[in-house]
């Protein structure tokens, strides 16, 4: 074996050490560009070798951020899914981790419900019964001033969005620890930034007693779906050479 060939099998080896998988993508980084492959391991790797979080949290969250409607990218949701069980996942903290996929887009509905109270004039008016307060205080502590806004312009859909939430998930997957690592992970992550749930939800994880190493390691986390767009140009240009060399 040529010293070349031996330099991109320790790169390749390092790389499914580091990234468990490996991909035609990254086949054709590594004959085209081995250093960036090697350099890309090294800091991919790093929350996963030197953080805090669980083998199976970190998977949990990677399906999170691949599930999402802001990535959709199938086929890191299946790494990542089988990645997860073979940590020790059950079913039910899958499902609980796409409840959380499925309620993301809430935060927004928060937001601009806020917004259109503010422009109607409606903002100081709001008002609302002492159940549904209670309710939205202990299921949602987070936007408890945003849902009372709301519910004061559609009282009956936050009744329900607010079942959703409570009786959504299963019950028995993920504590409630996780679940805020989960939801900071989806609204840091740039495909979907969302500066004020992203303040909200970690005060809330410091006020219980999440670490920062704990939480930065979720936001470190989703800097990595960034590298599906590399893996498509390496796509695109893999194919371009093998096109020019059958002509």
């Amino acid at each position: 074996m040529s010293e070349t060939n031996s330099a991109r099998e320790r790169i390749r080896a390092h790389f499914i050490k580091e990234r468990g998988y490996w991909r035609p993508w990254t086949e054709a980084i590594l004959q085209a560009q081995p250093a960036f492959l090697d350099h890309y391991a090294n800091y991919a790797g790093y929350p996963t070798r030197s953080g805090p979080l669980s083998s199976r949290m970190v998977e949990l969250i990677y399906v999170a951020l691949d599930a999402s409607s802001a990535h959709l990218f199938a086929t890191g949701l299946r790494t990542h899914m089988a990645g997860a069980f073979a940590a020790g996942a059950s079913e039910a903290d899958i499902f609980d981790v796409l409840h959380l996929v499925a309620s993301q887009g809430l935060e927004c509905v928060y937001q601009a419900g806020v917004i259109l109270a503010d422009e109607a004039g409606q903002a100081g008016a709001a008002r609302i019964d002492a159940a549904l307060q209670a309710r939205i205080e202990r299921l949602c502590p987070q936007a408890s001033r945003m849902l009372q806004i709301l519910a004061a312009l559609d009282r009956g859909y936050v009744s329900t969005l607010l079942d959703f939430l409570e009786h959504g998930g299963t019950g028995r997957g993920l504590n409630d620890a996780e679940r805020g690592l989960v939801q900071i992970a989806l609204h840091a992550c740039f495909t979907a930034f969302n500066r004020d749930a992203l303040s909200r939800l970690i005060r809330v994880a410091l006020d219980a007693g999440t670490s920062v190493p704990e939480i930065l390691q979720a936001i470190q986390l989703g800097a990595h779906l960034s590298v599906h767009g590399t893996a498509l140009g390496a796509t695109v240009f893999s194919e371009l050479r093998a096109s020019a060399a059958d002509r």
